[in-house]
């Protein structure tokens, strides 16, 4: 009897199967940037991605996952492929509009968040981003609208109510502006950022000894606010930077920022 040999054995994967696999890798993932255990999370979204790439939520994903390492290119193509297999999430969307406003397209940021708001309307939080793109278009009204609409939404979202008094500082408009850090204060007597306007506001119209107190209060509340470049990219204007620098460089702001390891401003800081 003549032998013969045994023929390879291919197995035959089940397209439904390794779908399942990918959502399945893709809930991994979420689940571990939830704990911001990024690089465990990155390699999971990326396969999940390849099993499954016809769901929106394998790639809406990824694409979160890159926003949240700063890979802001790789976010913005993982979310729009994302965007071709769901146009109704209103998530992608907002993610899309972070994005886009990271890289300092304004307008299309804007365009964004206002197409997610019309699949839901009612989230403070992409109410407040289009603020921001609003009020880096240098669209002030609308912005402050926002703003406001935000805030009706959430009576405790300071930050909002924070951002009116950045515009009104701009404006030329010191006392609502005061008034509105002072609001934001009261909502979140932890909240360092409108401490520390407020009490620029308040050294820069001659009080001193008041606005030290304030700002040394909320330097110890959270250092990072004595970085100018920090206070930029949280959107203070040009008025209240150029204001900021020169409270920063007060003895005892100084020492502050000498405790707390933050390099005072030097004179060429623009």
């Amino acid at each position: 009897m003549q032998g013969q040999a045994l023929l390879p054995y291919t197995l035959e994967l089940d397209a439904t199967q390794l779908e399942q696999q990918g959502l399945m890798l893709a809930e991994e993932a979420a689940q571990l940037a939830r704990f911001q255990q990024y690089e465990l999370a990155l390699p999971r979204a990326k396969l999940a991605t390849q099993l499954a790439p016809q769901t929106s939520q394998a790639w809406a994903i990824l694409g979160s996952l890159y926003l949240q390492t700063d890979e802001v290119d790789r976010a913005i193509s993982a979310l729009e492929r994302a965007q071709e297999f769901d146009r109704e999430n209103p998530s992608i969307f907002f993610a899309l509009g972070s994005a886009h406003f990271q890289k300092q397209r304004y307008g299309r940021a804007v365009e964004q968040i206002e197409a997610g708001l019309k699949l839901q309307p009612d989230v403070p939080g992409a109410l407040f981003d289009l603020g921001n793109a609003y009020y880096m278009l240098e669209k002030f009204s609308d912005a402050i609208a926002q703003y406001e609409q935000a805030l009706a939404k959430d009576q405790t979202f300071w930050p909002a109510v924070n951002n009116i008094g950045l515009i009104e500082y701009e404006r030329g408009d010191i006392e609502t502006a005061i008034a509105k850090w002072q609001t934001a204060i009261d909502i979140d007597p932890e909240a360092a950022e409108p401490q520390l306007a407020v009490a620029v506001a308040w050294w820069a119209r001659g009080q001193q000894e008041r606005g030290l107190r304030i700002g040394e209060a909320a330097l110890r509340l959270d250092p990072r606010y004595g970085d100018l470049e920090f206070l930029k990219e949280n959107l203070w204007g040009d008025r209240l930077i150029a204001d900021t620098k020169k409270f920063f460089q007060t003895p005892r702001i100084q020492a502050m920022l000498a405790q707390s390891g933050v390099s005072a401003p030097n004179s060429n800081f623009p």
